[in-house]
């Protein structure tokens, strides 16, 4: 049977960066809550931090710290139903989401539910195609991503779509497509690729036919994306939400205006996740509905 006192340290030492805060926190020595990280280690027979600056959660250890969330969503709950119990510190959150949705919607979207509800998020950046990964292994609590089918333990609901248009400055056009605009063109012109899981621009030159190898710029910032795409290194695919005003200044050009791909998002979150969860997957399914394109 797990040790909540133990569980509680770990929280503690990861949640405040270090073992000293953590001691403040608990009302502890240090020593002390050193003894509980290393009786709870022996307890599951491995390390459970990486004891570094800050201290990190190993596998396990995050496996671990997920397990404690829910019960803190639970007894929050609890808390809420029961008079004289003691609200407790904010909620900590640890959610997946992808670097775009990052840089456009999200904040908007949830900004009003975590002042209301005393809640902190820790996000965790991964590429739409690939974050369900985390919720795979039991590191976050709620996830946006591209995938549709939950895991274990999980639900998921559709929150709509974010179109991408593919893009390059005026500069980028006149130097590379002075001779005229076409796929072969666009074959030899750089483009810019967010990560190695980053397949957008890939799936768009297969729509317009070409199935040649191109090259790419790697640049995993989605606000750097558009920057390089403004400073001429590379054309590539990036979000309606993210470049409006810049299409409206002409620092960049739609190649194709009527083509565009629309890449579906998820939010998937834990089925035992308490009201705070559900609150907040019904908070985002009205804020995306203001925001991301219905999906055909």
């Amino acid at each position: 049977m797990l040790d909540y006192k133990l569980l509680a340290a770990l929280a503690a030492v990861v949640e405040q960066g270090g073992f000293e805060r953590a001691a403040i926190l608990l009302g502890l020595s240090q020593s002390a809550v050193s003894q509980r990280i290393k009786l709870l280690e022996a307890r599951v027979g491995q390390p459970v931090l990486i004891r570094a600056t800050p201290p990190l959660p190993t596998h396990i250890g995050q496996r671990l710290l997920n397990h404690v969330q829910q019960v803190r969503l639970l007894e929050r709950d609890l808390q809420a139903q029961v008079p004289g119990l003691d609200e407790g510190a904010p909620e900590r959150l640890r959610i997946a989401i992808n670097a775009d949705s990052l840089a456009t919607w999200w904040g908007a979207a949830v900004g009003e539910f975590c002042t209301r509800h005393h809640v902190l998020l820790e996000l965790v950046v991964e590429d739409q195609e690939v974050g369900l990964k985390r919720m795979r292994a039991g590191e976050v609590a709620g996830c946006v991503c591209a995938a549709e089918q939950p895991v274990a333990g999980t639900r998921s609901l559709l929150l709509g779509a974010m179109r991408y248009r593919a893009l390059a400055s005026p500069a980028f056009m006149a130097h590379y497509f002075a001779k005229g605009f076409n796929v072969d063109a666009l074959l030899r012109a750089p483009a810019i690729v967010f990560g190695a899981d980053d397949q957008l621009q890939h799936r768009y030159l297969a729509a317009l036919g070409a199935t040649d190898d191109f090259f790419y710029h790697l640049c995993p910032s989605s606000e750097g994306f558009v920057r390089l795409m403004q400073g001429g290194l590379g054309w590539g695919l990036a979000p309606e939400l993210q470049v409006e005003e810049a299409l409206k200044r002409g620092e960049l050009v739609d190649l194709f205006p009527e083509r565009f791909i629309e890449v579906p998002l998820y939010w998937h979150y834990w089925r035992n996740g308490g009201t705070l969860l559900s609150g907040l997957t019904e908070h985002l399914r009205l804020e995306a509905l203001k925001v991301l394109v219905p999906l055909q």
